[in-house]
């Protein structure tokens, strides 16, 4: 099969069109080509009197593939993907994951493809019922600490845009792709630069993996919770487990431990029993909301209304004179800013999106980097006692009951207390205080969200508009911690147990984490 690089496509493509362009370049005739999909696609706005698509297109000829890619400097010869399950004998004791986010789902379902029965423990309820208790929690502001964003069936990302792109160049990556879609999610998100999900359509994804795994012989245990290692001479015999009261052990000699980058309780226990971690940079700040129709104009230019487009993204980033980072992360087009908290009296946001990404707002995270500099102390969970100070500040700040404290970007540009909203009217429930950001954030935080607002305003007009609206906190972009690990992916402290995923400091995001899970199942089955 011949891959075809740097396609150029108008936005009103059609099949034909595609094998015209696809022709083009090959320099051959229509007729010669027995097929033709698409592999990626992008936006190429870059002109935004000229915006088109840009893609990469698998194409299979009836004549000899080899001899014509060869003449073709953007062509190249490849296999359609293959994921070769990893081999090896029955485990004598079946594996545990701990978490089904989407890097202990990953594992999982490897695990039970392999035959090997996995176990999953969840402290968190199943999805739906999760659904239904992070609704009540929007609607009421009473918090359920068991089953919340951070915690339940599909982890923190399923309440999310569901965002598939990553910097990481794995090839598993195409097997975590294929799996989603075949539980579910849009095909698209086979082709697209930039593809999600969708926070309603991973809620259904996440129940059909689930139900696959366990058709395959894994076993959950929702609302049980990590509370113990045994381990014998330096190696893994058995975890000790809690559920509703109830104390467990469950013997094993491996244990995928994908607890999320939220389980500080998680951390302080595995601290108590020696595992060795060490303090990791991370960032915090606010959330960003904009109207989504300027976002549009700003990115489209006249095309802002063209219904392939659909909502417009942006990711920026800045360094700043004082040596910090400023950058946007987790961006929700057409999307809403959620209550993420997961512990009570402390305030967490968080920005979700559905699939069609029709909401007025568009959202994002603005985040500063936090070094370890900043921590305060050399204790290893000193960055987790850093977020819980600005999520305790950001909850008082608010009033109480979970409300957010909110800020005009105009206002916090002149350091003046917001008395009333403009054209954006924050989104996130149960809802929010207006207030003067200063009195929860740190004033090396508040400087740098000031400078890098003004930076990102130049390359994205209207970023600094100043009826845009600031939500704090955002504190849960990633993992304060990392669990050092060895080559073999298993704890440095105890062989049989391998972190994972975004709590244990490897991973950003649902495609990254998730692979990270798939190669922790490959190194338990093969040793």
């Amino acid at each position: 099969m011949i891959r075809l690089k740097d396609v150029s496509l108008p936005l009103t493509y059609d099949e034909a069109a595609l094998r015209k362009a696809a022709a083009k370049k090959l320099n051959i005739d229509r007729r010669e080509i027995q097929s033709v999909s698409l592999y990626k696609r992008s936006i190429d706005a870059r002109k935004k009197e000229q915006i088109h698509f840009l893609a990469a297109v698998d194409v299979q000829l009836f004549s000899d593939e080899v001899a014509i890619a060869a003449r073709c400097q953007s062509a190249e010869m490849v296999e359609e993907y293959r994921y070769e399950l990893p081999c090896g004998k029955k485990l004598p004791k079946r594996p545990v994951i701990v978490g089904s986010g989407p890097c202990g789902m990953f594992a999982a379902l490897v695990l039970a493809q392999c035959g090997q029965e996995p176990i999953i423990i969840e402290r968190g309820r199943q999805v739906d019922r999760r659904t239904a208790d992070v609704e009540s929690f929007r609607t009421t502001g009473i918090l359920d600490t068991v089953s919340n964003i951070q915690f339940g069936e599909g982890g923190a990302g399923t309440f999310s845009d569901g965002k598939l792109n990553t910097g990481t160049k794995d090839a598993r990556i195409r097997k975590v792709l294929l799996e989603l879609a075949a539980h579910g999610a849009p095909q698209e998100i086979l082709y697209l630069a930039k593809p999600h999900i969708g926070t309603d359509y991973l809620r259904t994804t996440v129940r059909n993996i689930r139900q696959t795994i366990e058709t395959l012989g894994g076993t959950y245990y929702f609302e049980t919770k990590l509370t113990g290692l045994i381990a014998k001479n330096g190696q893994l015999t058995g975890i000790e487990t809690e559920c509703h009261g109830s104390r467990n052990i469950i013997e094993t000699d491996h244990v995928i431990l994908a607890i999320g980058h939220s389980a500080r309780d998680t951390f302080e226990m595995l601290h108590q029993y020696g595992i060795r971690m060490e303090q990791k940079p991370f960032a915090m700040g606010v959330r960003i909301e904009h109207l989504q129709v300027n976002i549009d104009r700003s990115q489209y230019g006249r095309f802002y209304q063209h219904p392939v487009l659909g909502a417009a993204d942006y990711k920026l980033a800045v360094h700043l004179n004082n040596g910090r980072g400023v950058y946007t992360f987790c961006m929700c087009p057409g999307g809403t800013v959620v209550a993420a908290a997961s512990e009570e009296g402390r305030l967490v946001t968080n920005g979700m999106s559905e699939f069609a990404r029709n909401q007025v707002n568009a959202n994002a995270a603005l985040l500063v980097g936090i070094n370890t500099a900043d921590f305060g102390s050399e204790d290893v969970l000193a960055g987790v006692a850093l977020q819980r100070q600005l999520e305790q500040q950001a909850f008082q700040t608010g009033g109480g009951g979970y409300r957010a404290p909110v800020q005009r970007v105009g206002d916090f540009l002149h350091r003046e207390r917001s008395a009333r909203l403009g054209e954006v009217l924050p989104s996130y429930q149960p809802g929010y205080t207006l207030t003067d950001l200063d009195q929860c954030l740190p004033l090396f935080m508040t400087d740098s969200l000031r400078e890098g607002l003004l930076l990102m305003d130049r390359r994205l007009h209207g970023f600094a508009h100043p009826d845009a609206v600031l939500t704090a906190v955002e504190s849960r972009s990633s993992s304060p911690v990392r669990i050092l690990r060895d080559e073999t992916m298993q704890s440095v402290s105890l062989k049989g147990l391998y972190p994972c995923g975004e709590g244990a400091g490897y991973a950003g995001g649902i495609t990254s984490a998730a692979v990270d899970g798939l190669k922790a199942a490959e190194r338990v089955v093969v040793g």
